[in-house]
């Protein structure tokens, strides 16, 4: 329960100012419904060489899901139903659970029993994909026909590109926090397989807030989808044979924020000392290598 609760308290801080934004104001390409209300169920946009149009600023769309069959949106809106609680927990939309190799379950209870107090996000220190695509602040898209550039603001803006140009993925690329991800068009769907991440002794390696491992051994393939004006889905497959016994899915619904724009977010690593753990010991600094 106390873990819970810790969630909870974390995910309404950040919602609380996911709102002190740049001032409003929306592109004059923004298709208007009859009653001058923005269209969100208007058609994707689609850049000069045919592609859906991808760019955008992005919300998750949070909400209580717990495994079972999604939500219905509301009809006629045009928006998707929430995604669950993802954020919290990767593995909310699957029966059961992540299905966690022994060790790694073993590793997310003790990090749940710690109050998660060395999650990457509580030490100032990058969070890697999932919890920068499922996190409450929003993310910036931004196409070319040569890369997918995402700038997430929930980790210090931190920036990824995803790279279209036809290279090929590389064993030898230097592993980092959002790693190293290749992408490709398959119809109007844009499909980005992403390695060589992190993995120092499993603490900058966190899916969720519960801290669900993902390793070096780990592959992250997402299918970015478009379906309308206001609408991007991104079905996930986490495939790490390390951490978890087959591969599994997530699917994250965003809608647009047409009239918003990211801030700067500055994290200021002062309180990390302060975390508690369940033997009563604090949160160690971290140190980037």
């Amino acid at each position: 329960m106390k873990q819970v609760k810790a969630i909870l308290v974390f995910v309404a801080i950040l919602s609380s100012t996911v709102y002190a934004q740049w001032p409003k104001y929306s592109a004059p390409t923004t298709p208007k419904a009859a009653d001058g209300s923005v269209n969100m169920a208007a058609p994707a946009p689609r850049t000069a060489d045919g592609k859906p149009d991808l760019s955008g600023v992005w919300e998750t769309i949070q909400g209580r899901r717990g495994g079972g069959p999604a939500p219905v949106a509301a009809a006629g809106t045009g928006e998707l139903p929430p995604s669950g609680s993802l954020f919290g927990n990767i593995g909310d939309q699957v029966s059961g659970g992540a299905p966690y190799q022994p060790w790694a379950a073993d590793l997310v209870k003790k990090r749940m029993a710690d109050n998660s107090k060395d999650n990457p996000d509580a030490h100032c220190l990058p969070l890697g994909i999932m919890q920068n695509t499922t996190h409450p602040f929003p993310k910036k898209i931004i196409q070319t026909p040569s890369q997918l550039v995402l700038i997430y603001e929930g980790s210090a803006t931190t920036v990824r590109e995803i790279y279209l140009d036809g290279r090929t993925p590389d064993a030898d690329a230097e592993p980092w926090y959002q790693g190293y991800s290749i992408g490709r068009w398959e119809g109007d769907t844009l499909v980005a397989e992403t390695s060589n991440f992190i993995d120092d002794d499993h603490w900058t390696t966190w899916l969720d807030v519960r801290g669900s491992p993902l390793t070096r051994h780990g592959k992250i393939i997402e299918r970015f989808r478009r379906p309308n004006f206001g609408s991007l889905v991104i079905d996930v497959t986490i495939d790490d044979p390390k951490a978890y016994t087959k591969p599994f899915n997530a699917t994250i619904n965003n809608r647009l924020l047409f009239d918003t724009q990211l801030i700067e977010f500055v994290c200021i690593d002062k309180s990390a000392a302060h975390y508690v753990g369940s033997d009563g010991k604090t949160g160690a600094p971290r140190q980037v290598k």
